[in-house]
Parts: structure tokens; C-alpha cells; sequence
């Protein structure tokens, strides 16, 4: 199905003024993370939030929004600090492991929380505390060739896996991708209340959309 923007629904105060006042909360400051919120606050969101424990490593340069000079300094506080610079956003950041036990702390006063984490554990936590307090959530995640950005009432938790598909340099193309999905699920959300779900498979170069 056509991703093309709906030009008349997407255009116009109103429609820009539900971006910039809709508070957003992205788990996660890598692949996904990192590009979505990039994304979302180029096109006029400006109460945005990031969750993120990590710093940034050599290998996440190919995948993630970082240069050879932010090596060692944590992710959080370098896209707040670079989107900030870019566009006059300030984005809270905050640089701690999300757990069950600090979730509310760290996702409070989120009208809507994006999963882009990368592991199990957390992502089962943001989940849990979204679906408690009726927040929604959308999770965002891929494996192998294939993406998926889905509602938390049709997510399934992934099992455990070792290697971080996210930190593969051939990957990029697809996490650019399911980064660039979920900021059109967020958008189609905020602007128009659709809950809309995508799949998406880079062997086919296919993006399957469903309600």
C-alpha cells in the first residue's frame, strides 16, 4: 500500500500545531531510535523525550546518528544536544536503563511512547507500564530482513537474540527504513487518530500495511 503523505490532511496549522504541542517519549537513541526521533522533530514535534542508558561505540557509526567525535558520550544527551542545535528543539533526555520499577518516573506525562529498544527486558517493561497506565505505545523492531512497527495490543515480545542486527553496517538501509515507518505511524496517530501497523521486508522491498 502507498505511503505517500495525504497532502491535504497532512497540511496546515492545525495539523502542525498537534505535532509541536503532542508529547512523545522514544525508547532508545540507536538505529531506530535515534533516526525516529530525528525525524519527529524536523517535521515540528517539540515536546519530545528519549530514553537511552548507552554511549556511543565505533560500530554503531554505520546505523545510528553519531560521528567519530561522539564516541564514549552518551546518546540521550548527544541528540538533544544535536537536535537542538538543528532546530531549536529541546528534547528531554533521559540517560538510564528503563526498568518496571523506574517506568513511570521516565515515561510520565508521554501521550505516546515509541519502542525502539533493543532488548527484550525493557522492551517488555515499557510495554507493561504503557498498557497499565493506557498509554499508548507503538514498538518498533527488526530482525533479519524484515521490520515491523506495531500497536502494542497486536505486539508480540520477541524472544532474546545474541547478535544486534542494528550494529551491522548492511542494516542501515533497513533501519533507515522502519525508522522512517514508525514516524509515519506516529504522524497518521497524532494528526488523524489512526493506529496503523506496517511490516516491512527489505528482500522484497515491500511495506504491508494494516489497520
Amino acid at each position: 500500500m502507498s505511503m505517500q503523505l495525504h497532502e491535504e490532511a497532512y497540511r496546515g496549522r492545525e495539523a502542525l500545531a498537534r505535532c509541536r504541542d503532542f508529547p512523545v517519549t522514544v525508547c532508545g537513541a540507536g538505529a531506530l531510535g535515534g533516526n525516529l526521533l530525528e525525524h519527529l522533530a524536523r517535521v515540528g514535534f517539540a515536546r519530545l523525550a528519549v530514553v537511552d542508558r548507552d554511549r556511543v561505540e565505533e560500530h554503531n557509526l554505520a546505523t545510528q546518528p553519531y560521528q567519530r567525535g561522539d564516541i564514549g558520550a552518551a546518546k540521550a544527551q548527544l541528540l538533544a544536544r544535536d537536535l537542538y542545535r538543528a532546530v531549536g528543539v529541546e528534547i528531554t533526555a533521559h540517560c538510564r536503563r528503563l526498568t518496571p520499577e523506574n517506568a513511570r518516573k521516565l515515561l510520565r506525562g508521554s501521550a505516546l511512547v515509541v519502542d525502539c529498544f533493543d532488548n527484550r527486558a525493557s522492551r517488555a517493561a515499557v510495554g507493561e507500564w504503557c498498557a497499565a497506565s493506557e498509554v499508548p505505545c507503538l514498538h518498533a523492531g527488526m530482525v533479519g530482513d524484515y521490520g515491523e512497527v506495531l500497536w502494542h495490543e497486536v505486539y508480540r515480545l520477541p524472544e532474546a537474540v545474541g547478535e544486534d542486527l542494528c550494529d551491522y553496517p548492511l542494516a542501515r538501509s533497513l533501519a533507515t527504513l522502519v525508522a522512517t515507518v514508525a514516524a509515519e505511524a506516529v504522524l497518521r496517530f497524532v494528526i488523524r487518530g489512526e493506529r496503523r501497523g506496517y511490516t516491512v521486508t527489505l528482500e522484497d522491498l515491500a511495506i504491508c500495511e494494516f489497520a
